[in-house]
């Protein structure tokens, strides 16, 4: 298995490579040279399998000769052991042929810890193997953060440095970063939105002098292995409701990108999905996209729903190359003219493609907390905004009433309590190993929104550089 560039114009890697390095030296962000294919059989088999298996054999062929398969085994095993269901990710019935998969049972309450479990683990065994020690620098719009630090705390090899947008997450999301006082975590809080964080992020990665002299890596979703992982879930969930024989489509809280783009290489390796939702709050460039064909920025609003607070939507790349034919060039073109004017048209041929499988809805804040209240009432289950608003977009966007839709939930309700408490009247508690965030010491630096700035504070934390 290789890896190519989105943008065309990086050489073709390895998947150690491509997990180390994150983003493309164009620029791009990396996916497979051709997509792997289940074999027939597969998804009922995966039926009667533990998640923890499944994962291993589906995984397996984007890793590639890059990782002895008893260590890679070993890895992902040990990474679904952390977590609090022995399910990995249970799925519930609620009304009307609607299920809520849930991707919350890990270490920070998140569906980003079923990705970075594993990735932090790579992370260490590939440094580890290499001799090699990495700084990761991400950007969290609220969720990524956390997971991300909680993968790769207290790991010899990895600094890790988190930027996320200053009072834009909730008091849960920014104190399961903040109250990491290991000393490789460093966080960041930077004075404006998500979009700027990752702006910076990328503006970082650009710099070669700063990016060779500090061996950047990521973790965000813009890294290959955050996607390949959870790839596993749609596959499992197709599995369990229709062992391969039946259609399924999916409704997608989205903001970067990442999660949605992983069921859609479920879907070309073979899952049977008919239909994928992008659920949108208030930001809905993506809706509007889906809608007109233009992807046209606009300004970031605060919502209920923080982590979907973006208007930049980076793994949207990775579609986007598979829309024009793998045509890097093409791909790069268009995302210059995104940067500099600030949208871009894709052709009506194009979008009649992508309109047969894809569909979108905005729900806002008054709908989610209906959608929370509602949900509360009718099927006794406790939702976060986010997951709020998925259920929203499956109910109005569900094409086929005969085909079962899997709503992610994609955060536990305590992480957002008083949208929760605001909508049903009860307060969602912390698991018990939680209880006591709220006392926990906070270490965390407000930066300007200033790649200078930002540069300039990694040096001094990492080379001892006055900045």
């Amino acid at each position: 298995m290789r890896y190519v560039s989105t943008r065309g114009a990086s050489v073709k890697l390895p998947f150690g490579d491509v997990l180390l390095a994150g983003l493309a030296y164009d620029g791009g962000l990396y996916v497979p040279e051709a997509w792997p294919t289940l074999a027939p059989g597969d998804l009922a088999r995966f039926a009667d399998m533990p998640y923890a298996e499944v994962a291993i054999e589906v995984m397996a062929p984007f890793v590639g000769d890059s990782i002895d398969p008893d260590a890679f085994a070993e890895i992902v095993r040990d990474a679904y052991a952390t977590f609090d269901d022995p399910a990995v990710v249970p799925m519930r019935e609620l009304d009307g042929g609607l299920h809520l998969l849930e991707l919350f049972h890990g270490p920070t309450l998140a569906f980003k810890d079923v990705a970075l479990q594993v990735v932090g683990r790579l992370f260490d065994y590939e440094l580890t193997k290499r001799n090699r020690t990495v700084t990761i620098v991400g950007a969290t719009s609220g969720d990524t953060g956390s997971a991300a630090i909680e993968a790769c705390r207290d790991r010899d090899a990895i600094e890790i440095f988190i930027l996320h947008p200053h009072r834009r997450v909730s008091e849960v999301q920014r104190r399961q970063m903040t109250t990491v006082l290991s000393p490789n975590v460093h966080n960041i809080a930077v004075e404006g939105t998500f979009d700027d964080c990752q702006d910076l992020v990328k503006e970082a990665f650009a710099d070669a002098d700063f990016r060779d002299r500090h061996q950047l890596s990521a973790v965000n979703s813009i890294n290959w292995a955050r996607v390949m992982a959870q790839i596993v879930y749609y596959v499992k969930a197709a599995a369990d409701l229709g062992r391969g024989e039946k259609p399924v489509a999916f409704s997608v809280p989205t903001g970067n990108f990442g999660n949605v783009f992983a069921g859609y290489v479920a879907q070309r390796m073979g899952v049977p999905i008919t239909q994928f939702i992008v659920a949108s709050n208030q930001n809905d460039i993506l809706t509007r996209f889906l809608e007109t064909g233009s992807m046209r920025l606009g300004e970031v609003h605060p919502t209920l729903s923080p982590s979907m607070d973006i208007q930049v939507s980076s793994n949207f790349e990775r579609l986007l190359f598979e829309l024009v034919g793998r045509d890097g060039a093409q791909v790069a073109e268009l995302l210059l003219q995104f940067r500099s004017d600030g949208d871009f048209t894709l052709g009506t041929d194009v979008m009649a493609q992508l309109r047969e499988h894809w569909s979108g809805e905005r729900i806002d804040d008054e709908q989610t907390t209906r959608i929370i209240a509602s949900t509360w009432e009718h099927s006794g289950v406790l939702i976060d905004p986010h997951t709020a608003v998925g259920i929203g977009a499956a109910v109005t966007c569900r094409r086929d009433a005969s085909v079962p839709v899997v709503c992610l939930a994609t955060a536990h309700p305590a992480k957002f309590p008083d949208a929760v408490e605001a909508a049903t009247g009860i307060r969602p508690e912390l698991p018990p190993r939680l209880d006591d965030l709220f006392e926990r010491p906070e270490r965390c630096t407000v930066l300007p929104n200033s790649i200078a700035a930002l540069e300039g504070h990694i040096d001094a934390a990492l080379l001892g550089v006055t900045p």
